[in-house]
């Protein structure tokens, strides 16, 4: 064929080649979306985005401490247990966490497309704390601490009415049990006092967030659930008061909100 064709003056024809399949970094859905891979990368590029603007945001407007850092492992499934003073307690940890968080949020939170959109783009994912839909956020939970990933949970069930720690809910041992994650205690004091439960709007305010020991699965194969729920309480509780000493926070406890007492309808 090659000799035929230098003889008639054609050009050679190149020699039929097999088609290489695309790498996996380039590859793409039949609609033109991204693989999971390349979701990922997006992914993780917007959470680091905005983890870096809100860090900016909560220091200029609350001055916010961290510390404890070096507590929470590098690798493996982790579940956060802070106390819950406010709406501000799962940004505000995010943010001070150094690795990437996914967290729970009430049904209601995702009610508002875009809203719903854009926390869920940032790790949050619905759970209805009633009902058989509450499962499916146990499962979702199980799945991302099974894949490795850092859950925030509040052992509270709910946000403090008067800045105080309330007693710990079960079931945080089972989550942990069968994922085989580490839980990491946490404290967090200031967020109270810059947006109570009652109050409409946030205000300024100092707020210290610390990261504290971990429990490890060793560990928590060791307590049953009562016992390892009184433990987990009994470091926030020691970790929170160490907080509450600090000089900082502790000129800015002077000055607790009151709830307002609400009115008695005849």
């Amino acid at each position: 064929m090659c000799t035929a064709n230098k003889q008639r003056g054609l050009p050679d024809k190149p020699p039929t080649q097999a088609r290489q399949p695309e790498s996996v970094g380039r590859s793409r859905t039949r609609a033109g979306q991204p693989n999971a891979a390349q979701r990922s990368l997006v992914g993780l590029l917007w959470y680091r985005l905005w983890q870096r603007v809100l860090q900016v945001f909560w220091v200029l407007l609350y001055r916010v401490r961290r510390t404890g850092m070096h507590n929470i492992p590098a690798k493996g499934p982790i579940l956060l247990a802070p106390n819950h003073q406010s709406h501000l307690d799962p940004p505000l940890v995010g943010c001070c966490c150094p690795r990437r968080m996914s967290y729970m949020g009430r049904a209601t939170l995702f009610s508002f497309a875009p809203f719903g959109w854009f926390i869920r783009s940032l790790g949050a994912f619905p759970i209805d704390r009633e009902g058989q839909r509450g499962i499916g956020g146990i499962r979702e939970t199980l799945r991302r601490l099974k894949q490795g990933e850092v859950i925030m949970v509040f052992p509270e069930g709910s946000r403090t009415y008067d800045g105080l720690i309330h007693p710990f809910l079960p079931g945080i041992r089972t989550l942990a049990i069968r994922s085989g994650a580490t839980i990491v205690p946490v404290a967090i004091e200031g967020a109270y006092q810059a947006w109570p439960r009652w109050r409409r709007f946030p205000r300024l305010g100092t707020i210290h967030v610390h990261f504290g020991a971990p429990l490890l699965p060793e560990e928590i194969q060791e307590l049953g659930e009562d016992a390892l729920v009184e433990e987990v309480e009994r470091r926030v509780r020691r970790y929170h008061a160490e907080v509450c000493n600090h000089p900082t926070i502790a000129r800015s406890r002077r000055y607790l909100p009151v709830r307002p007492r609400q009115t008695v309808q005849n």
